[in-house]
Protein backbone atom coordinates (compact mmCIF):
# COMPACT_ATOMS: atom_id res chain seq x y z
CA UNK A 1 0.00 0.00 0.00
CA UNK A 2 2.69 2.45 -0.94
CA UNK A 3 2.79 5.35 -3.30
CA UNK A 4 4.64 6.05 -6.50
CA UNK A 5 7.37 8.26 -5.18
CA UNK A 6 10.12 6.78 -3.05
CA UNK A 7 11.32 4.92 -0.01
CA UNK A 8 14.86 5.48 0.86
CA UNK A 9 16.90 3.91 3.57
CA UNK A 10 18.66 4.52 6.65
CA UNK A 11 20.41 7.79 5.90
CA UNK A 12 20.32 7.96 2.13
CA UNK A 13 19.87 11.14 0.17
CA UNK A 14 16.77 11.43 -1.96
CA UNK A 15 17.61 10.93 -5.58
CA UNK A 16 16.39 13.34 -8.23
CA UNK A 17 15.52 10.51 -10.61
CA UNK A 18 12.22 9.75 -12.34
CA UNK A 19 9.99 7.84 -9.95
CA UNK A 20 8.91 4.30 -10.76
CA UNK A 21 5.63 3.05 -9.41
CA UNK A 22 6.13 -0.01 -7.20
CA UNK A 23 3.66 -2.05 -9.18
CA UNK A 24 5.90 -1.60 -12.24
CA UNK A 25 8.96 -2.82 -10.38
CA UNK A 26 7.59 -5.73 -8.38
CA UNK A 27 8.63 -8.41 -10.88
CA UNK A 28 12.26 -7.35 -10.78
CA UNK A 29 12.50 -6.52 -7.08
CA UNK A 30 14.55 -3.69 -5.61
CA UNK A 31 17.00 -2.90 -2.82
CA UNK A 32 17.58 0.04 -0.49
CA UNK A 33 20.51 1.03 1.71
CA UNK A 34 20.40 0.02 5.35
CA UNK A 35 22.82 2.22 7.25
CA UNK A 36 24.18 1.35 10.68
CA UNK A 37 23.93 4.28 13.07
CA UNK A 38 27.74 4.24 13.53
CA UNK A 39 28.47 4.20 9.79
CA UNK A 40 30.19 7.14 8.07
CA UNK A 41 26.92 7.52 6.13
CA UNK A 42 24.90 7.98 9.32
CA UNK A 43 24.01 11.35 10.89
CA UNK A 44 25.02 9.78 14.23
CA UNK A 45 28.59 9.15 13.01
CA UNK A 46 31.25 10.55 15.34
CA UNK A 47 34.75 10.40 13.78
CA UNK A 48 36.39 10.79 17.20
CA UNK A 49 34.93 7.51 18.46
CA UNK A 50 37.03 4.35 18.26
CA UNK A 51 35.53 1.03 17.20
CA UNK A 52 35.60 -0.15 20.81
CA UNK A 53 33.65 2.94 21.96
CA UNK A 54 31.05 2.30 19.25
CA UNK A 55 30.79 -1.33 20.34
CA UNK A 56 30.38 -0.34 24.00
CA UNK A 57 27.61 2.12 23.07
CA UNK A 58 25.89 -0.56 20.98
CA UNK A 59 26.02 -2.97 23.93
CA UNK A 60 24.39 -0.36 26.16
CA UNK A 61 21.61 0.18 23.64
CA UNK A 62 21.21 -3.59 23.34
CA UNK A 63 20.52 -3.98 27.04
CA UNK A 64 18.23 -0.92 27.01
CA UNK A 65 16.23 -2.56 24.24
CA UNK A 66 15.65 -5.80 26.16
CA UNK A 67 12.57 -4.33 27.85
CA UNK A 68 10.89 -4.24 24.44
CA UNK A 69 10.83 -8.03 24.40
CA UNK A 70 9.87 -8.90 27.95
CA UNK A 71 6.97 -11.15 27.11
CA UNK A 72 6.47 -13.09 30.34
CA UNK A 73 3.52 -12.20 32.52
CA UNK A 74 2.60 -9.08 30.59
CA UNK A 75 -0.20 -8.25 28.21
CA UNK A 76 0.31 -7.46 24.56
CA UNK A 77 -0.43 -3.82 25.34
CA UNK A 78 2.35 -3.77 27.96
CA UNK A 79 4.81 -5.34 25.56
CA UNK A 80 4.03 -2.67 22.97
CA UNK A 81 4.87 -0.04 25.57
CA UNK A 82 8.36 -1.33 26.31
CA UNK A 83 10.29 -0.22 23.22
CA UNK A 84 13.18 2.10 24.02
CA UNK A 85 12.65 4.80 21.45
CA UNK A 86 16.27 5.62 20.60
CA UNK A 87 17.77 2.12 20.82
CA UNK A 88 17.61 1.03 17.18
CA UNK A 89 20.85 0.17 15.39
CA UNK A 90 19.81 1.03 11.82
CA UNK A 91 18.33 4.09 10.17
CA UNK A 92 16.27 4.69 7.05
CA UNK A 93 15.66 7.75 4.92
CA UNK A 94 12.20 7.81 3.41
CA UNK A 95 10.29 10.35 1.36
CA UNK A 96 6.72 11.06 2.44
CA UNK A 97 4.00 12.86 0.49
CA UNK A 98 3.60 14.52 -2.90
CA UNK A 99 5.93 16.23 -3.52
CA UNK A 100 8.27 14.01 -1.52
CA UNK A 101 9.51 15.22 1.88
CA UNK A 102 12.72 13.62 3.23
CA UNK A 103 12.54 11.88 6.61
CA UNK A 104 15.30 10.09 8.56
CA UNK A 105 13.92 7.47 10.95
CA UNK A 106 14.99 4.50 13.06
CA UNK A 107 14.35 1.19 11.28
CA UNK A 108 12.86 -1.31 13.73
CA UNK A 109 12.07 -4.98 13.10
CA UNK A 110 10.36 -5.05 16.50
CA UNK A 111 7.56 -2.55 15.82
CA UNK A 112 5.00 -1.80 13.12
CA UNK A 113 3.86 1.80 12.75
CA UNK A 114 5.66 4.18 10.37
CA UNK A 115 5.47 7.66 11.90
CA UNK A 116 7.12 11.05 11.71
CA UNK A 117 6.72 14.42 13.41
CA UNK A 118 4.25 16.72 11.67
CA UNK A 119 3.04 20.30 11.59
CA UNK A 120 1.26 21.70 13.51
CA UNK A 121 3.04 20.30 16.56
CA UNK A 122 1.71 21.08 20.03
CA UNK A 123 4.71 19.34 21.55
CA UNK A 124 7.62 17.99 19.53
CA UNK A 125 11.08 16.76 20.41
CA UNK A 126 13.88 18.80 18.87
CA UNK A 127 14.95 17.68 15.38
CA UNK A 128 17.43 19.24 12.99
CA UNK A 129 15.32 18.72 9.87
CA UNK A 130 12.06 20.59 9.16
CA UNK A 131 8.77 18.99 10.21
CA UNK A 132 6.56 17.33 7.61
CA UNK A 133 3.60 19.56 6.74
CA UNK A 134 0.70 17.32 5.61
CA UNK A 135 -1.17 20.31 4.18
CA UNK A 136 1.57 20.59 1.54
CA UNK A 137 1.05 17.01 0.31
CA UNK A 138 -1.60 16.53 -2.38
CA UNK A 139 -1.89 12.81 -1.54
CA UNK A 140 -2.23 13.02 2.26
CA UNK A 141 -5.54 11.72 3.68
CA UNK A 142 -6.57 11.08 7.28
CA UNK A 143 -8.03 7.61 7.93
CA UNK A 144 -11.53 7.25 9.34
CA UNK A 145 -12.27 5.41 12.54
CA UNK A 146 -13.87 2.64 10.46
CA UNK A 147 -10.62 1.81 8.63
CA UNK A 148 -9.33 -1.69 9.37
CA UNK A 149 -5.88 -0.30 10.11
CA UNK A 150 -7.38 1.93 12.80
CA UNK A 151 -9.21 -0.96 14.42
CA UNK A 152 -6.16 -3.25 14.37
CA UNK A 153 -3.66 -0.74 15.76
CA UNK A 154 -3.05 -0.99 19.49
CA UNK A 155 -3.75 2.33 21.22
CA UNK A 156 -5.90 3.88 18.49
CA UNK A 157 -8.92 6.04 19.26
CA UNK A 158 -11.59 8.06 17.46
CA UNK A 159 -11.65 11.87 17.30
CA UNK A 160 -14.75 14.04 17.27
CA UNK A 161 -14.57 14.35 13.47
CA UNK A 162 -14.52 10.53 13.08
CA UNK A 163 -10.84 10.38 12.09
CA UNK A 164 -8.44 7.87 13.60
CA UNK A 165 -5.94 8.91 16.26
CA UNK A 166 -2.90 6.80 17.17
CA UNK A 167 -0.96 6.75 20.41
CA UNK A 168 2.32 4.90 21.01
CA UNK A 169 4.33 5.09 24.22
CA UNK A 170 7.66 3.61 25.19
CA UNK A 171 9.26 2.19 28.30
CA UNK A 172 11.57 5.20 28.68
CA UNK A 173 8.56 7.62 28.81
CA UNK A 174 8.93 8.61 25.13
CA UNK A 175 5.69 8.84 23.17
CA UNK A 176 4.05 9.87 19.91
CA UNK A 177 0.42 10.84 19.39
CA UNK A 178 -1.29 12.07 16.24
CA UNK A 179 -3.37 11.30 13.16
CA UNK A 180 -3.38 7.92 11.44
CA UNK A 181 -3.26 8.76 7.75
CA UNK A 182 -2.37 7.51 4.28
CA UNK A 183 0.14 9.12 1.94
CA UNK A 184 2.72 8.27 -0.69
CA UNK A 185 5.92 6.70 0.58
CA UNK A 186 8.95 6.72 -1.73
CA UNK A 187 11.92 4.39 -1.42
CA UNK A 188 15.27 5.16 -3.06
CA UNK A 189 16.34 1.96 -4.76
CA UNK A 190 20.05 1.15 -5.01
CA UNK A 191 19.35 -0.79 -8.19
CA UNK A 192 17.32 1.67 -10.24
CA UNK A 193 14.69 4.39 -10.00
CA UNK A 194 13.02 5.39 -6.72
CA UNK A 195 9.98 3.27 -5.83
CA UNK A 196 6.78 5.08 -4.92
CA UNK A 197 4.16 3.31 -2.80
CA UNK A 198 0.71 4.99 -2.80
CA UNK A 199 -1.65 5.12 0.17
CA UNK A 200 0.83 3.93 2.74
CA UNK A 201 -0.56 4.06 6.27
CA UNK A 202 1.55 6.38 8.44
CA UNK A 203 1.33 8.17 11.75
CA UNK A 204 1.49 11.97 11.57
CA UNK A 205 2.70 12.91 15.04
CA UNK A 206 1.52 16.21 16.51
CA UNK A 207 2.47 15.47 20.13
CA UNK A 208 5.80 13.66 20.57
CA UNK A 209 8.53 13.72 23.17
CA UNK A 210 11.13 11.67 24.98
CA UNK A 211 14.63 10.36 24.29
CA UNK A 212 14.52 10.67 20.50
CA UNK A 213 17.69 11.99 18.88
CA UNK A 214 17.47 15.34 17.09
CA UNK A 215 19.02 13.80 13.98
CA UNK A 216 15.99 11.55 13.45
CA UNK A 217 12.29 12.34 13.15
CA UNK A 218 10.41 9.08 13.63
CA UNK A 219 10.34 5.29 13.36
CA UNK A 220 9.98 2.89 10.42
CA UNK A 221 8.22 -0.27 11.59
CA UNK A 222 9.50 -3.40 9.83
CA UNK A 223 7.66 -5.88 12.04
CA UNK A 224 4.95 -8.39 11.20
CA UNK A 225 1.85 -6.36 12.08
CA UNK A 226 -0.72 -5.00 9.64
CA UNK A 227 0.60 -1.43 9.42
CA UNK A 228 4.32 -2.26 9.13
CA UNK A 229 6.25 -1.40 5.97
CA UNK A 230 6.66 -5.10 5.17
CA UNK A 231 2.96 -5.91 5.54
CA UNK A 232 1.87 -2.88 3.54
CA UNK A 233 4.21 -3.75 0.66
CA UNK A 234 2.59 -7.20 0.83
CA UNK A 235 1.86 -8.78 -2.56
CA UNK A 236 3.93 -6.19 -4.44
CA UNK A 237 7.07 -7.81 -2.98
CA UNK A 238 5.53 -11.31 -2.83
CA UNK A 239 5.94 -11.16 0.94
CA UNK A 240 9.73 -11.37 0.64
CA UNK A 241 12.49 -9.22 2.13
CA UNK A 242 16.10 -9.87 3.07
CA UNK A 243 19.16 -8.09 4.46
CA UNK A 244 22.89 -8.67 4.73
CA UNK A 245 24.42 -6.92 7.76
CA UNK A 246 28.05 -5.83 7.55
CA UNK A 247 30.48 -6.50 10.42
CA UNK A 248 30.79 -3.69 12.96
CA UNK A 249 34.28 -2.77 11.77
CA UNK A 250 33.10 -1.79 8.26
CA UNK A 251 31.91 1.72 9.06
CA UNK A 252 32.58 3.05 5.56
CA UNK A 253 29.94 0.92 3.85
CA UNK A 254 26.22 0.36 4.23
CA UNK A 255 24.14 -2.80 4.36
CA UNK A 256 21.21 -3.52 2.04
CA UNK A 257 17.56 -4.24 2.58
CA UNK A 258 16.12 -6.19 -0.37
CA UNK A 259 12.53 -6.67 -1.49
CA UNK A 260 10.66 -9.00 -3.85
CA UNK A 261 12.75 -11.05 -6.26
CA UNK A 262 15.89 -9.29 -5.01
CA UNK A 263 15.22 -10.87 -1.62
CA UNK A 264 15.34 -14.50 -2.77
CA UNK A 265 18.06 -16.39 -0.90
CA UNK A 266 19.43 -19.50 -2.63
CA UNK A 267 22.65 -21.34 -3.40
CA UNK A 268 25.40 -23.11 -1.49
CA UNK A 269 25.10 -23.23 2.28
CA UNK A 270 21.45 -22.17 2.48
CA UNK A 271 19.39 -23.39 5.45
CA UNK A 272 15.78 -22.50 6.26
CA UNK A 273 13.65 -22.57 9.39
CA UNK A 274 9.92 -21.95 9.99
CA UNK A 275 8.68 -18.56 11.12
CA UNK A 276 6.38 -19.16 14.06
CA UNK A 277 3.22 -17.12 14.56
CA UNK A 278 2.95 -15.77 18.09
CA UNK A 279 1.77 -12.72 20.00
CA UNK A 280 2.45 -9.87 19.63
CA UNK A 281 2.70 -10.23 15.85
CA UNK A 282 5.18 -7.34 15.56
CA UNK A 283 8.05 -9.74 16.29
CA UNK A 284 9.56 -12.53 14.17
CA UNK A 285 9.80 -15.82 16.08
CA UNK A 286 12.07 -18.85 15.58
CA UNK A 287 12.39 -22.08 17.57
CA UNK A 288 15.76 -22.63 19.24
CA UNK A 289 16.49 -26.31 19.85
CA UNK A 290 20.14 -26.28 20.96
CA UNK A 291 23.57 -24.68 20.56
CA UNK A 292 26.70 -26.72 19.89
CA UNK A 293 30.20 -25.73 20.96
CA UNK A 294 32.68 -28.00 19.21
CA UNK A 295 31.20 -31.49 19.62
CA UNK A 296 29.18 -30.62 22.73
CA UNK A 297 25.49 -30.03 22.05
CA UNK A 298 23.63 -28.03 24.71
CA UNK A 299 19.90 -28.68 24.52
CA UNK A 300 17.63 -25.71 25.08
CA UNK A 301 15.77 -26.47 28.30
CA UNK A 302 12.19 -27.54 27.72
CA UNK A 303 12.42 -27.88 23.95
CA UNK A 304 11.94 -31.67 24.06
CA UNK A 305 8.52 -31.15 25.67
CA UNK A 306 7.29 -29.37 22.55
CA UNK A 307 6.08 -26.44 24.64
CA UNK A 308 8.59 -23.86 23.43
CA UNK A 309 7.77 -23.37 19.75
CA UNK A 310 8.63 -19.81 18.81
CA UNK A 311 10.91 -19.41 21.84
CA UNK A 312 13.39 -17.01 20.17
CA UNK A 313 12.91 -13.57 18.58
CA UNK A 314 15.21 -12.60 15.70
CA UNK A 315 15.90 -8.87 15.84
CA UNK A 316 18.21 -6.57 13.88
CA UNK A 317 17.99 -3.86 16.55
CA UNK A 318 19.53 -5.93 19.37
CA UNK A 319 23.32 -6.22 19.25
CA UNK A 320 23.95 -9.30 21.41
CA UNK A 321 22.33 -12.73 21.30
CA UNK A 322 20.50 -13.02 24.61
CA UNK A 323 19.63 -16.32 26.28
CA UNK A 324 17.89 -17.48 29.48
CA UNK A 325 20.36 -17.45 32.35
CA UNK A 326 20.74 -21.21 33.01
CA UNK A 327 21.16 -22.00 29.32
CA UNK A 328 23.59 -19.13 28.85
CA UNK A 329 25.79 -20.34 31.74
CA UNK A 330 26.07 -23.79 30.10
CA UNK A 331 27.05 -22.14 26.82
CA UNK A 332 29.61 -19.89 28.53
CA UNK A 333 31.20 -22.85 30.32
CA UNK A 334 31.44 -24.85 27.10
CA UNK A 335 33.03 -21.95 25.19
CA UNK A 336 35.48 -21.22 28.01
CA UNK A 337 36.63 -24.84 28.09
CA UNK A 338 37.89 -24.49 24.49
CA UNK A 339 39.82 -21.23 24.88
CA UNK A 340 43.37 -20.97 26.16
CA UNK A 341 43.70 -17.26 26.98
CA UNK A 342 43.82 -14.97 30.01
CA UNK A 343 40.42 -14.01 31.36
CA UNK A 344 39.78 -10.34 32.08
CA UNK A 345 36.85 -8.26 33.25
CA UNK A 346 34.71 -6.82 30.47
CA UNK A 347 31.90 -4.26 30.19
CA UNK A 348 28.77 -4.63 32.29
CA UNK A 349 26.61 -7.45 30.95
CA UNK A 350 29.46 -9.39 29.31
CA UNK A 351 30.76 -12.04 31.67
CA UNK A 352 33.21 -14.01 29.48
CA UNK A 353 36.10 -11.86 28.26
CA UNK A 354 39.75 -12.44 27.44
CA UNK A 355 42.90 -10.55 26.66
CA UNK A 356 42.80 -9.94 22.92
CA UNK A 357 45.53 -11.98 21.24
CA UNK A 358 46.12 -12.84 17.61
CA UNK A 359 46.65 -16.52 18.40
CA UNK A 360 43.35 -17.23 20.19
CA UNK A 361 41.66 -20.31 18.74
CA UNK A 362 37.90 -19.98 18.88
CA UNK A 363 35.62 -23.04 19.00
CA UNK A 364 33.03 -23.81 16.35
CA UNK A 365 29.60 -22.63 17.48
CA UNK A 366 26.41 -23.81 15.77
CA UNK A 367 22.91 -22.57 16.52
CA UNK A 368 20.36 -25.34 16.00
CA UNK A 369 16.93 -23.99 15.10
CA UNK A 370 14.12 -26.08 13.65
CA UNK A 371 15.29 -27.71 10.37
CA UNK A 372 18.43 -25.53 10.24
CA UNK A 373 21.94 -25.56 11.67
CA UNK A 374 23.44 -22.05 11.50
CA UNK A 375 27.23 -22.30 11.78
CA UNK A 376 28.65 -19.11 13.26
CA UNK A 377 32.09 -17.66 12.64
CA UNK A 378 34.26 -15.96 15.29
CA UNK A 379 32.97 -12.52 14.17
CA UNK A 380 29.48 -13.75 15.14
CA UNK A 381 30.46 -15.17 18.52
CA UNK A 382 33.06 -12.71 19.85
CA UNK A 383 33.29 -8.93 19.82
CA UNK A 384 36.31 -6.70 20.38
CA UNK A 385 35.22 -4.28 23.11
CA UNK A 386 38.60 -2.55 23.41
CA UNK A 387 42.09 -2.84 21.92
CA UNK A 388 42.95 -5.31 24.67
CA UNK A 389 39.70 -7.11 25.41
CA UNK A 390 37.51 -9.51 23.47
CA UNK A 391 34.21 -10.87 24.82
CA UNK A 392 31.63 -13.52 24.03
CA UNK A 393 28.83 -11.77 22.09
CA UNK A 394 26.14 -13.59 24.06
CA UNK A 395 24.59 -12.61 27.38
CA UNK A 396 21.83 -13.68 29.73
CA UNK A 397 18.29 -12.48 30.33
CA UNK A 398 15.26 -14.11 31.90
CA UNK A 399 12.64 -16.32 30.31
CA UNK A 400 13.20 -15.87 26.56
CA UNK A 401 15.83 -15.55 23.83
CA UNK A 402 16.79 -12.95 21.21
CA UNK A 403 18.94 -13.69 18.15
CA UNK A 404 20.92 -10.45 17.87
CA UNK A 405 22.57 -8.67 14.96
CA UNK A 406 26.20 -9.69 15.66
CA UNK A 407 25.14 -13.31 15.10
CA UNK A 408 23.48 -12.21 11.84
CA UNK A 409 26.47 -10.35 10.35
CA UNK A 410 27.86 -11.73 7.08
CA UNK A 411 24.72 -13.80 6.56
CA UNK A 412 22.18 -13.07 3.85
CA UNK A 413 18.93 -13.54 5.77
CA UNK A 414 15.68 -13.85 3.83
CA UNK A 415 12.14 -13.63 5.19
CA UNK A 416 9.31 -15.21 3.19
CA UNK A 417 6.06 -14.18 4.85
CA UNK A 418 3.94 -16.27 2.45
CA UNK A 419 5.84 -19.50 3.12
CA UNK A 420 6.48 -18.50 6.74
CA UNK A 421 10.21 -19.22 6.58
CA UNK A 422 13.51 -17.51 7.33
CA UNK A 423 16.56 -18.52 5.28
CA UNK A 424 20.23 -18.08 6.21
CA UNK A 425 23.15 -18.06 3.78
CA UNK A 426 26.78 -17.39 4.79
CA UNK A 427 27.79 -14.35 2.70
CA UNK A 428 30.48 -11.71 2.45
CA UNK A 429 28.08 -8.79 2.89
CA UNK A 430 30.64 -6.28 1.63
CA UNK A 431 30.27 -7.89 -1.81
CA UNK A 432 26.53 -8.46 -1.66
Amino acid sequence: MYLCNYMAVIVLAILSLPTLCLVDAQNGGFSVELIHRDSIRSPFYNPSETTSVRVTNALRRSFDRVNHFKLSSVTTKAVEAELIANSGEYLMNISVGSPGFDVVAIADTGSDLIWTQCKPCSQCFKQEAPLFDPSKSSTYRKLSCNASQCNSLQGSSCSTDNTCQYSVSYGDTSFSNGDLAADTLTLASTTGQPMAVPKTVIGCGHNNDGTFNEKTSGIIGLGGGEVSLISQLGASIAGKFSYCLLPISETGNSSRLNFGSNAVVSGTGVVSTPLVKSSPDSFYYLTLEAISVGTKRIEFTGYSTGSHEGNMIIDSGTTLTLLPSDFYLELESAVDSHINATKVEGPQGLSLCYEAQNDIEFPDVTVHITDADVKLKPLNTFVLVSDKTICLAFSSIQDFAIYGNIAQMNFLIGYDIGKQTITFKPTDCSNN
